[in-house]
């Protein structure tokens, strides 16, 4: 008895001596391998990012070169055409006469004109009612010279719904607008694509449109450095911070 009891004790001795903890060496493989993974992780958010920077730039330059083809087709620039709907057709309630055309959202391609004063209008128009910020991708979208469909008027309350009304950033939740120069005060970045009309990216600020800015002064900077002439003031690519003109 005395025996076994000995030989269970020296056996438990056994094992718990063989449990031991990890070695410095392979604490610091494990230390190692962790340091990879977030670097890892940190690197491809920053090529993710740079992607998106780059996909800013091509959408500016897609936009640009798809108002001036409409502008040579239809002569006129969309949103502010004000002959579109003999193109398109009326946008309204079902009375034919397109008085009412202003905040209908368009399921198919019927439309809305502009007043034809040269200027993206960042309100309804005056004369007609009608958001040309946002019937602007409709034209272009109308006359097939860019991707997707657009409702051309506002949702509710919320005015440019990335995807809906407007066209969708691959920055998270980013859309662009367009806007006259004289409407341009909000905390966005812009790309001039007439004398006077602006496209404008930013997140949108409830109730109103895509006015929250969406880059870092670094990432503008870098930008119009790119595709400009790297002043927050002056070319095509524009950087406001609110009301003035500056933050790049």
């Amino acid at each position: 008895m005395a025996t076994r009891l000995l030989a269970s004790l020296g056996k438990f001795h056994y094992n718990h001596r063989m449990q031991r903890g990890f070695s410095l060496v392979e604490l610091s493989i494990v230390l190692v391998i962790l340091g990879l993974l977030t670097g890892g992780i940190l690197a491809g958010q920053s090529l993710i990012r740079a992607a998106e920077l780059r996909s800013v730039t091509s959408d500016f330059q897609r936009f640009s070169a798809a108002i001036n083809t409409f502008r040579d087709k239809y002569f006129a620039i969309p949103g502010d055409m004000n002959s579109a709907t003999k193109f398109w057709g009326f946008a309204d309630a079902g009375d034919g006469i397109g008085a009412d055309c202003g905040d209908i959202e368009s399921t198919t391609a019927t439309t809305c004109n502009g007043n034809g004063d040269g200027g993206i209008n960042n309100d309804r128009t005056v004369s007609n009612n009608v958001w040309e910020k946002l019937r602007i991708w409709q034209h272009m979208a109308n006359a097939g010279l860019i991707e997707g469909s657009y409702t051309g008027a506002p949702n509710s309350s919320v005015l440019s719904v990335p995807g809906v009304a407007v066209p969708r950033s691959r920055i998270s939740n980013g859309g662009y607008e367009a806007t006259s120069i004289g409407f341009a005060g909000s905390a966005s970045n812009f790309y001039r694509i007439t004398s006077g009309n602006l496209i404008k990216l930013g997140t949108m600020s409830a109730g109103t449109g895509m006015n929250n800015a969406i880059l870092t002064a670094s990432e503008a900077w870098n930008l119009d450095t790119k595709t400009d002439d790297g002043l927050s003031d002056n070319g095509k690519f524009l950087a406001l911070d609110g009301s003035d003109v500056g933050g790049c």
